[in-house]
Formats: structure tokens, sequence, C-alpha cells
């Protein structure tokens, strides 16, 4: 279970995007818009160049939340993202900094929310979203 007590926990993870992480998640995904993988498709565009998947930033604050998992030495699993939100554009060679907090623990102590943020090295967030997380007792049935 979750410990109130564990309310304000923080963990980060950070990455540099390169080339490869955007097309080998493509490749895996599937997408292949322009927006990722065209670059004078791009260059025209607000953004003058490629941009990150969102779905791969997704992936990002899930890294994060493993971290969290691991921190607080619990066994859990997602319940999902509500909220999420890309206020910017993540850019090839942007190096990402993903800060999970955990701000809830529900009473029953087996489902929290964390207030996950991810940020580029300017200190824009290019990804904003509330990470649910769902604790679970070996050998139990999950009501998930």
């Amino acid at each position: 279970m979750i410990s109130p007590e564990s309310i304000g926990t923080t963990v980060t993870f950070s990455k540099t995007v390169g080339e490869y992480d955007v097309y080998a998640f493509a490749g895996v995904t599937g997408d292949f818009s322009p927006n990722h993988v065209n670059h004078e498709y791009m260059a025209d565009s607000p953004y003058g160049q490629r941009i990150v998947h969102g779905a791969l930033l997704v992936g990002y604050m899930s890294t994060a939340s493993v971290a969290m998992i691991n921190k607080l030495g619990i066994d859990a699993v997602s319940y999902g993202y509500d909220r999420v939100r890309f206020p910017k554009a993540a850019l090839f060679g942007d190096t990402l900094t993903v800060t999970y907090e955990l701000v809830e623990v529900e009473p029953s102590g087996n489902r929290s929310k964390g207030k996950v943020t991810v940020t580029r090295q300017n200190g824009d967030v290019v990804a904003a979203a509330t990470h649910l997380l769902y604790c679970f007792e070996k050998g139990g049935k999950a009501d998930a």
C-alpha cells in the first residue's frame, strides 16, 4: 500500500531525445507522420523543424512512474493518465526532464495521483499530466 506520508515524494528522469529515439518510436508504433520524420515538410511549419511524438513523451512519463514505484518500494501498475497535454513542442536534441510528484493518496492506500511534467533544457513545459497509480498486493485480486 501507499502511505499518505509519501505525499510530496518526487523523482526525476532526464534524457536527450535523439533521431534514433523518434525513428525507433515511429517504427514501433507505425506513426510516421511527417511532423516527426520529414524535415522538409516541417521546415515551413511554425516549428521550423521536426517535433517529437507526444506519445513518446508519455512513455518518458511512464519511466518516471516506474522510478516512483521503485522509490516507494511498492507493487503497482499504471492506472492511466488524466489531462495529458502538450503546451509546447519537444524538438530533436532537446534534453527533457520528467518530474513526477506524488500529490494524493486515497484513504485505502491502493490508489494515488502524481503530477507529472516534462520540461526541456530552457524550462519550457512540453508535456504535463496527472498519473494514476494502482497499488496491489501480490497473491490478491485486482479490482482494477
